[in-house]
C-alpha cells in the first residue's frame, strides 16, 4: 500500500487490508512541549509522524494510527506553551485505542514515543493494557531511551557528545529534515552539556527541564543539518521495528 496511515484511508480500504494481512497497527506518542529557542513545540510530534510511517514501512504488514500529540510533559512546564496530560489521561488513550482496533480485526499493536518523558509510562504499560483488553491483541511498548540516544550518536558521528536528548543536534537536525521552515537555526545555542543517563533523566523528570537548563536545552544543537537528521530517522525506525519484529508472537 502507498498510504499506510489509518486517518488518511477510508473504512473498505482499511477492511481490505485487514484481509490482505496486514494485522499491525502503530500507535506513536508525542507531545506538545517546549524544545528551546530554536525548535516548535510540535518537534516530538513531527517526529513520531514519521517514525510511524517508517517503522510500518519496515515492517511490511503494519498501519499507523494518528499521533497523540500531547505527552506527559509537567517538567516541561516551566517554559510557556507546553501542554501536559497526566500518565492515567495517556494510559487512557492508548488503551481506548488498542480497543477500538482489537474490534476490528488488528491482532498486533506497537507503541512508542518520539518523547522521552513518555517512557516511564510505557515502560509499565503492556501488562496493564493486556490484562484489560476485552479482545485478543499483542501489545508491544517501546521504552528503551537509551537505545535511542545511542541510535542518535551513531548517526551524528563527531557529534556525539552534543547529543543530549532535546533539542539538541538531533532533534534540530530530524526537524531540518522534516519541516526545515519551523527551524530558527539562528537562535540555536547550547544547553546542558552533561551526558544524558539514567541521574540526569531523573532529575530532569522530577525537577523540571529549566531547574538544569534555563534555555530548555539538553545538549548542543549546533552543527544540525539535514542529512542528520534523516540518519537519525533511520536509526530510530530501524531500532523500533527490529524491537517490534522480535516481540511480537507469530499469528496463529
Amino acid at each position: 500500500m502507498s498510504e499506510l496511515r489509518i486517518e488518511h484511508l477510508t473504512s473498505p480500504e482499511i477492511a481490505d487490508a485487514l484481509a490482505s494481512g496486514m494485522r499491525t497497527a502503530i500507535l506513536p506518542l508525542g507531545a506538545t512541549e517546549q524544545h528551546g529557542a530554536h525548535l516548535p513545540l510540535s518537534v516530538d510530534s513531527d517526529h513520531a509522524d514519521r517514525l510511524g510511517v517508517l517503522v510500518a514501512e519496515r515492517l511490511g504488514d503494519a498501519l499507523v494510527l494518528p499521533t497523540v500529540r500531547l505527552g506527559c510533559s509537567a517538567h516541561h512546564l516551566g517554559f510557556p506553551g507546553t501542554l501536559s496530560v497526566r500518565p492515567e489521561t495517556l494510559e487512557a488513550i492508548c488503551f481506548d485505542c488498542c480497543e477500538s482496533l482489537a474490534v476490528h480485526g488488528f491482532r498486533r499493536m506497537l507503541i512508542f514515543s518520539a518523547h522521552i518523558g513518555n517512557y516511564p509510562l510505557l515502560s509499565e504499560i503492556e501488562a496493564k493494557l493486556s490484562s484489560r483488553l476485552t479482545a485478543e491483541l499483542d501489545v508491544v511498548a517501546f521504552a528503551d531511551s537509551a537505545a535511542v540516544l545511542d541510535a542518535w550518536r551513531t548517526a551524528v558521528a563527531d557529534l556525539a557528545s552534543q547529543v543530549g536528548g532535546h533539542a539538541d543536534v538531533a532533534e534540530g537536525s530530524i526537524m531540518l529534515a522534516l519541516r526545515p521552515e519551523a527551524v530558527r537555526a539562528d537562535r540555536a545555542t547550547p544547553g546542558l552539556a552533561e551526558p544524558m543517563d539514567d541521574a540526569l533523566l531523573a532529575r530532569v523528570l522530577t525537577g523540571g527541564v529549566k531547574a538544569v537548563a534555563p534555555n530548555g536545552v539538553l545538549g548542543d544543537p549546533r552543527g544540525m543539518s539535514t542529512d542528520l537528521g534523516f540518519a537519525c530517522l533511520s536509526a530510530v525506525a530501524a531500532l523500533l521495528a527490529e524491537y517490534a519484529a522480535a516481540r511480537y508472537r507469530p499469528l496463529t
